[in-house]
């Protein structure tokens, strides 16, 4: 997005982290801005955003991509790992859309961006709290599209359902099909997200292979569980790590909205 003449703003609990971004946008001649928000806390999102719309007036894209994972079964997860997920994956997009919406009403324009992920399209052993997250992304994204499509037609929404991408959040997950489900390339990835957002398109689906689902799941669920075992679906977090050799990686925040 900096490449093609955007101003990115970044939210992340990091600060470490919002440095290193912005030095990397800064070198490639960008000016971006960053603030330290918890997007899952509704009142610092308010708040920031209050800051930054006082500063550029409105965003042209919003891209909600703060994710974290547990990979656990789920007796081992505790209450607040199984809120913790929520708290990040879905309610955080509610907060931040709900706080920068109504500026892109105003100008007629605008872009949504729902990261969400495969497992909010199939369910995945050892991800009941992730997995029931991201199918919650997913229908935040599909019911916000068609109400816009009603009320705010200038608006568009992009949900972006890939496998498991190389950001190290997933350390340690496998694969047994890779040419079929390889594990994908951040950069790929966000290069097609880059691209739905251009032409407006309402889902990006990584890899080609999940295309197939919706006819997949025509079949009776255990022979639909039988063949997402054939493709080692329910295996592939067996020797999940996370970012923290083993425990759940951090909120990773970055992107968020570009003015």
């Amino acid at each position: 997005m900096a490449r093609r003449g955007a101003r990115p703003v970044l939210w992340d609990l990091s600060e470490a982290g919002l440095a290193e971004v912005a030095a990397e946008l800064e070198a490639l001649g960008a000016e971006p801005l960053t603030a330290r928000v918890d997007v899952g806390d509704p009142e610092e999102v308010s708040a920031a955003a209050k800051e930054l719309l006082a500063r550029v007036g409105t965003v042209d894209v919003l891209v909600n991509n703060a994710g974290v994972v547990s990979g656990k079964p789920l007796l081992e997860l505790s209450p607040a790992e199984v809120e913790r997920t929520f708290r990040v994956n879905a309610l955080a997009n509610y907060w931040t859309t709900m706080a920068l919406l109504p500026a892109m009403i105003r100008s007629d324009r605008g872009h949504i961006v729902t990261v969400a992920s495969a497992a909010g399209l199939v369910g995945v052993a050892r991800q009941t709290d992730y997995s029931a997250s991201k199918h919650a992304a997913v229908g935040f994204d599909e019911s916000l599209r068609v109400e816009l499509a009603h009320t705010a037609p200038g608006i568009r929404t992009t949900v972006v359902c890939p496998f498991y991408v190389d950001t190290g959040m997933f350390e340690g997950v496998q694969t047994r099909v890779p040419l079929l489900l390889p594990i994908l390339r951040e950069a790929d990835v966000a290069s097609r997200i880059v691209g739905a957002i251009e032409h407006d398109r309402a889902r990006v689906v990584m890899p080609p292979m999940l295309y197939a689902l919706p006819l997949l799941r025509l079949l009776p669920a255990r022979a639909f569980d039988r063949v997402m075992d054939l493709f080692g679906v329910n295996v592939s977090m067996d020797h999940f790590k996370g970012r923290a050799g083993g425990e759940a990686a951090e909120p990773d925040t970055r992107p968020e909205p570009v003015p």
